[in-house]
């Protein structure tokens, strides 16, 4: 099953590398858009819970990683819920050659 990363921009300037055991999230981001935080926890419960089920489809059960990643984002944004102006850029998928590069 393909899987790849992506990199995402927090309120505060900080940058985060996701993993995703699943290409699914690419339908639902884009690459530059910025997201209001809530809006972007929505839509990562939305993408990892399709990405587990696509892994529960081909495997017989749920992936973990999904699971993993998808609650190290909501740590993440835990300092940000008190800005009622915070807001999430999505930077962009990473290829295999670019992951490669970045870590």
């Amino acid at each position: 099953m393909p899987d790849l990363t992506f990199r995402i921009r927090w309120p505060d300037g900080g940058e985060e590398r996701c993993y995703s055991p699943s290409t699914i999230v690419t339908q639902f981001f884009t690459e530059g858009e910025t997201y209001p935080l809530a809006g972007f926890l929505k839509l990562c419960d939305e993408a990892f819970t399709a990405a587990s089920d696509r892994v529960r489809a081909v495997h017989g059960f749920p992936c973990s990683h999904a699971a993993s990643q998808l609650a190290a984002i909501k740590k993440s944004a835990a300092p940000f819920h008190a800005q009622s102006d915070a807001t999430v850029t999505f930077l962009r998928f990473e290829t295999g050659a670019e992951r490669r590069i970045s870590q």
